[in-house]
């Protein structure tokens, strides 16, 4: 079942980096926060208990999944899980690596972005470089442990 207007089911959400039958893994493409990755669940549903015991199952096994691989590979000081759905009422989860250098650390990403002077944005500006360099290497990480859970 899909919504006409829903945005995340007509258009991925992003850069879709895995997906089966039920749900699918992206890339949230955040400029801020490169890692930041979302798993949507394929069916418009809301809620986590609109699905069935199996499905959620298979839902948190994947975000799971994806946090590891983020601790793994990106090495982030603290993972983020968030399913709000507030503003696009379709479930989703993000998966959000932060350091405690990012912009917004330690409060939420959707925080109001913080003044930094120039040396705090150009230390948060290397932060993302850093992070940037290992994306291709946690992208393969998780496209290869997705495709082993089939």
């Amino acid at each position: 079942m899909h919504s006409a207007d829903c945005l995340l089911c007509q258009t991925p959400g992003g850069t879709v980096l895995w997906q089966n039958q039920h749900l699918r893994v992206i890339d949230a493409c955040d400029a801020l926060y490169p890692g930041f990755t979302r798993v949507v669940w394929a069916a418009h549903v809301v809620e986590m208990t609109d699905l069935s015991a199996a499905e959620q199952a298979e839902l948190l096994r994947i975000v799971l999944l994806v946090e590891a691989v983020q601790r793994a590979e990106l090495k982030p000081d603290k993972i983020n899980l968030a399913a709000f759905g507030n503003v696009v009422p379709h479930l989703h989860w993000h998966v959000i690596p932060r350091w405690q250098g990012d912009p917004h650390f330690p409060q939420a990403v959707w925080a109001a972005l913080p003044s930094a002077d120039t040396a705090a944005q150009a230390a948060q500006a290397a932060l993302r470089g850093r992070v940037q360099q290992q994306l291709n290497a946690y992208h393969q990480a998780l496209v290869a442990r997705l495709a082993s859970t089939l």
